[in-house]
């Protein structure tokens, strides 16, 4: 009996039960590919945000410069750290589509890859947790930039005059 004598002999029941074990996985999937489109969005945003930043800042000096340095600092790691989320959620899909596949491999060839199955699924929940706190902390360091707009939206014009009313 050969390996591939299971591909020729599979009954629609047990494929049935396969499709039932991999949809799951599938709909994880899908939650996968909504989280990367969101860090995209937010990637997107930040590379814009930084061209603008990068125009002003040659027009710029003093504290303004000072200013923008700082925030295109901030957005230099902002991208990094998205990219860094994007990779490991795109990780986290092709481990959760190598499971789907070994799924039906296991069923098809009737080999027994639960253990590899299982670590594999590990590893994409490893990988996408890993995502979703770089995530976190890249919308804290977008929260820093947002702060210091804060303090320039509150300051008071009329201090700098010497307080006359």
């Amino acid at each position: 009996m050969n390996a591939l004598s299971g591909l020729t002999s599979t009954e629609v029941s047990q494929v049935a039960h396969t499709i039932q074990l991999a949809v799951a996985p599938v709909f994880l999937l899908a939650g996968i590919v909504a989280f990367i489109n969101v860090c995209a969005s937010r990637l997107a945003r930040v590379i814009d945000r930084a061209r603008v930043v990068e125009q002003r800042v040659v027009m710029t000096a003093g504290t303004e410069h000072d200013r923008l340095i700082d925030e295109i600092r901030v957005l230099d790691m902002r991208i990094k750290v998205v990219n860094c989320a994007i990779l490991l959620s795109v990780l986290s899909a092709l481990l959760v589509c190598a499971v789907v596949i070994l799924l039906f491999a296991s069923s098809l060839l009737d080999v027994n890859l639960g253990t590899l199955i299982a670590l594999l699924f590990i590893g994409s929940m490893f990988s996408i947790g890993s995502a979703f706190a770089i995530f976190i902390y890249e919308t804290r360091l977008g929260s820093r930039v947002i702060h210091i707009r804060n303090e320039i939206l509150y300051h008071r014009a009329d201090e700098e005059k010497g307080g006359s009313t």
